[in-house]
């Protein structure tokens, strides 16, 4: 799954640690995520969108392989 984590977390300042806190995950989670090492769950994907104010599409789309 490709996403847009990282962009959108920079535009705000945030670091990963400061995501993490928002978002009450680790900041492992928070990278493994940006590095797309992991897929969020469908709770912490709709918590992303909101944190972000954005529709979850715009945040998350397949990757190739999916």
């Amino acid at each position: 799954m490709n996403n847009r984590v990282r962009e959108l977390r920079s535009d705000k300042g945030w670091s990963q640690a400061d995501l993490a806190e928002h978002l009450d995950v680790s900041r492992q989670t928070i990278n493994a995520i940006e590095t797309g090492k992991y897929d969020p769950s469908l709770p912490l994907a709709f918590k992303i969108a909101r944190l972000f104010g954005q529709p979850i599409e715009t945040i998350f789309e397949p990757g190739e392989n999916e």
